[in-house]
């Protein structure tokens, strides 16, 4: 598996508001044996992961997400039994009847124990879009292998730690909360594509068109990379791609109107994945297996941190036993996090050697120790190099 595959699902026509493009993603069907429940936690959203007995790291984290593969949810509950999903609250909302509309479970501040943990039953907490940022941040994270001469103390003994990278709430994005509120959500809609200035920002995938009602708002949570903020804040609107029926064609009854607008909802999806989705669908990428579920399995991954070939994305998924995607949500890196990654990659594969290095690069090794400097890895050599 080195591809994303995201059969099932079927691009409608582009929702615009300014610069942020909204393409929704339906399924004909849900995906059968899996459903995701959103957990709130309190406070104002930090919070500490611990990794392991030594290892841990501060984010922000405004909720988790559960994945329940049951098979409890949507199933009516027995004669005489009561049921809920988990995650449901009930109570009175300011004195009115019915109690105002069900919330997400909300948990009291605490560190978070792993960034995938079983919970009873069939059910596995995990942090979204953290795996892939934890992934993306342990990226040859212990350092050299060797104790090669131009190599610090510092770098032999900790490693990259302490490692940092920047993102942005996704309320911080111009025109991305307006448009998720003011566009209608549409009927077996499990995900989107986000775009900004008409670069793929981000896409989010569910198993079920429920869950995604209940996560669609969730986006202005998630975190988003440097070059998204920029676009948003600088980017001219996008055009909306309008769609004329008609023209040459003689349309003579609502039966051949709707032939005509249904070709061009095929002819809308094409082009959505030869040519706006198309440097996240064709790229290979470096799975990382984190859990598994019966059927489904959760993964992480890394692109391949080529330079000059577009964007370039990181995620986490869920796929099924074929490996379509049940789950998805990525985060776009930007040029300089893929320099970071591509610097890291060349100098792990030449055994931390610069010369060797230096080498595959095609540069000399004053240019290397330069870049490596400028991409902040300034601690892991000697001053003398």
């Amino acid at each position: 598996m080195n591809r994303l595959e995201l059969t099932g699902l079927t691009a409608r026509p582009a929702q615009v508001w300014g610069g942020v493009r909204l393409v929704p993603l339906v399924r004909a069907a849900p995906v059968e044996g899996l459903r995701l429940h959103r957990e709130v936690y309190e406070g104002l959203g930090a919070g500490i992961v611990e990794l392991g007995s030594r290892d841990r790291y501060i984010s922000y984290i405004p909720h988790g997400l559960v994945a329940d593969w049951s098979g409890e949810d949507g199933r009516a509950p027995e004669a005489g039994r009561q049921s809920a999903a988990y995650g449901t609250q009930f109570g009175g909302g300011g004195g009115g009847t019915g109690g105002g509309a069900p919330r997400a479970m909300s948990l009291p501040p605490v560190p978070h124990h792993r960034l995938a943990k079983r919970r009873p039953g069939d059910r596995l907490r995990f942090l979204p879009l953290h795996l892939a940022l934890e992934g993306y941040l342990a990226l040859h994270f212990g350092g050299p292998s060797t104790a090669w001469e131009e190599w610090s103390r510092t770098a032999l003994r900790d490693g990259l730690s302490p490692r940092a990278e920047d993102a942005y709430l996704g309320r911080s994005v111009r025109g991305l909360a307006d448009a998720l509120r003011i566009f209608e959500i549409h009927p077996g809609q499990c995900g989107v594509m986000v775009y900004v200035s008409d670069a793929l920002a981000a896409a989010f995938v569910v198993p079920h068109p429920d869950d995604y009602r209940l996560l669609h708002a969730s986006l202005v949570e998630d975190l988003y990379g440097e070059l998204v903020h920029q676009y948003a804040l600088y980017g001219a609107p996008v055009p909306e791609l309008p769609v004329r029926i008609g023209g040459e064609e003689h349309i003579r009854d609502l039966g051949e109107l709707r032939a005509a607008a249904r070709a061009q909802e095929r002819v809308w999806e094409e082009a959505h994945g030869t040519l706006f989705a198309r440097e996240l669908l064709d790229s290979s990428y470096a799975f990382d297996q984190v859990y598994r579920m019966k059927s489904f399995t959760l993964w992480r991954f890394l692109p391949p941190f080529v330079r000059d070939t577009g964007g370039q994305h990181i995620g986490e998924t869920i796929t099924d036993h074929k490996g379509r995607v049940a789950y998805l949500k990525t985060f776009r890196l930007s040029d300089a996090q893929i320099r970071r990654g591509h610097l890291l990659r060349t100098v792990a594969g030449a055994d931390w050697r610069l010369d060797a290095a230096a080498a595959a690069l095609g540069s000399s090794r004053e240019e290397l120790v330069r870049r490596l400097r400028a991409a902040g890895f300034s601690a892991l050599l000697k001053g003398n190099v």
